[in-house]
């Protein structure tokens, strides 16, 4: 039975993509992940018979793998999913060009080495962003990239290079390129092992360190549940065709306003004022900044209330909307503390 290669089996998507392949599929998974060893890298995952932990680093030439064991994984592979990646949106562009641009080079160059081997390569999915469409105003389709945006940070931006690099690398290659948007905790628990965007705004409310915000009530917001996004990315890279895919909730997106009205319902607090941008920067921002230190830590994410962006849908449904969900990923982050302490999901 042909394999598959995995990257970032051990983060928030990555992992819930691994249980659906160990869970749904019949396939060896080579979950390639950093660590000093493979007996290190094993630790670091869960227990399964067909799952084969290797040690490896996206950082590192070659991923940092012998030519023995690249080459027995370029045996018996036969679909590369690339789902590793830097999501800090506070890192320097160099740093983050070096996981997300030059890993993503490392894990093509592998790609075309299963292609020349064994029974070659049926698939190599890439897991992008939907924020590669950056400050894009209007709406981004799955056929655009480059439209001369900016970008609001060095993730945005070298995920950008990062998919740029993959499409022109890739050629010849069956590529499938998936865009999440904004991804958050379960549908039916909340669960999330990853509490950044959405997240620590929402936290900085919760405990009354966000009396104000810039951005605009109508501006959209487009959040998917990671049950959705690894559901998706599961069916599309064991069965789907080639092609871009935005798992997005597209039509169904909220917005900064009803989010508002969300949080204020379910954390029992008044909404944060909402300003114009500008004058937030001139007026509030030094303010506020002196009375709510904690307030450095939602800052880098506050660009994302101004949006007028949105993303269409044409080659996979919409998630749903999360008003419908939106309960749980706040009773799960109130019951984990914000990430300070382990908690299980909620009964479903």
């Amino acid at each position: 039975m042909s394999g598959v290669v995995l990257t970032g089996a051990t983060g928030f998507v990555g992992s819930e993509l691994l249980a659906r392949f160990l869970q749904r599929g019949s396939r060896r998974v080579y979950a390639l992940v950093r660590a000093s060893d493979h007996d290190a890298a094993a630790a670091r995952l869960p227990a399964h018979e067909r799952l084969t932990a290797v040690a490896a680093d996206i950082e590192r030439p070659g991923l940092g793998l012998d030519r023995r064991t690249a080459d027995a994984i370029a045996e018996e592979a036969t679909t590369v999913v690339h789902c590793a990646a830097s999501v800090s949106f506070g890192l320097d562009l160099e740093q983050a060009r070096r996981v997300n641009v030059d890993g993503s080079r490392r894990m093509v160059e592998l790609s075309e080495r299963c292609a020349r081997r064994g029974d070659g390569l049926e698939r190599l999915s890439y897991i992008s962003t939907a924020y590669v469409a950056g400050a894009h105003r209007g709406v981004f389709g799955e056929d655009q990239l480059d439209v001369g945006q900016r970008f609001r940070n060095s993730y945005e931006e070298s995920k950008f290079e990062a998919e740029t690099l993959v499409r022109e690398r890739a050629r010849g290659l069956p590529l499938q390129v998936m865009r999440p948007s904004i991804v958050v905790g379960d549908t039916r628990t909340g669960w999330t092992s990853s509490f950044n965007v959405l997240y620590a705004p929402l936290k900085a409310f919760a405990r009354g360190r966000l009396p104000a915000i810039p951005g605009r009530r109508s501006a959209p917001v487009d959040i998917v549940p990671v049950d959705y996004v690894a559901d998706a990315a599961y069916g599309l890279a064991a069965h789907g065709p080639g092609g871009t895919f935005h798992l997005v909730a597209g039509e169904n997106a909220s917005t900064i306003g009803r989010l508002l009205e969300l949080s204020s319902r379910h954390l029992g607090k008044r909404p944060p004022t909402m300003l114009p941008p500008l004058l937030y920067r001139r007026l509030a921002h030094p303010l506020l900044r002196r009375r709510y230190p904690a307030l450095r830590h939602s800052e880098v994410y506050f660009p994302y209330f101004d949006m007028r962006l949105r993303f269409a849908t044409r080659r996979f449904p919409p998630a749903p909307p999360v008003e419908s969900y939106f309960e749980r990923l706040i009773e799960f982050a109130q019951a984990s503390r914000w990430g300070r302490r382990k908690a299980v999901p909620l009964a479903v």
